[in-house]
């Protein structure tokens, strides 16, 4: 039996962490619950203080493929190097310098919407193509390949 996924992060503020991961991935903010037009009218209504509307937000794909994606306050920090990442499929099909030269396109777009880059690796033939890690802005490890 097929189980639908949800990928987690744990984070200080999950209102740009989402942001941030909707412009990496092409997702789409998750809409507020039915009869609301936003969620700061649904957040009014259930009395939420504001002090307390950014400790959890999502995002999914509007094409329904891919997880959703859950951002939840967390009080501590990120310590340590992460155990699992997400890889981003930036030039699915491409190769050599066409495939390298994508890649540092699609770093570049996103340590402007606020990653930092860590390493480039160079294609190793046969088997690595070569790949570019980057921290999203809480410092999260991802790689564009």
């Amino acid at each position: 039996m097929s189980r639908e996924l949800q990928v987690t992060f744990d984070c200080a503020d999950p209102d740009t962490l989402m942001r941030f991961w909707c412009q990496a991935l092409g997702y789409v903010p998750d809409p507020p619950p039915p009869g609301f037009e936003t969620w700061d009218a649904a957040l009014d209504a259930y009395d939420v203080p504001l002090e307390e509307r950014n400790t959890r937000s999502a995002c999914h794909d509007p094409e329904g493929t891919g997880p959703r994606l859950f951002f939840q306050q967390v009080a501590e920090a990120k310590t340590a190097k992460n155990r699992v990442h997400l890889d981003v499929r930036a030039a699915p099909g491409l190769h050599g310098e066409e495939r390298m030269t994508a890649i540092e396109a699609e770093a570049e777009r996103l340590v402007a919407a606020g990653a930092t880059r860590l390493a480039r690796f160079e294609p190793d033939p046969p088997l690595s193509h070569g790949f570019i890690v980057l921290a999203d802005p809480e410092g999260n490890e991802l790689c564009l390949d």
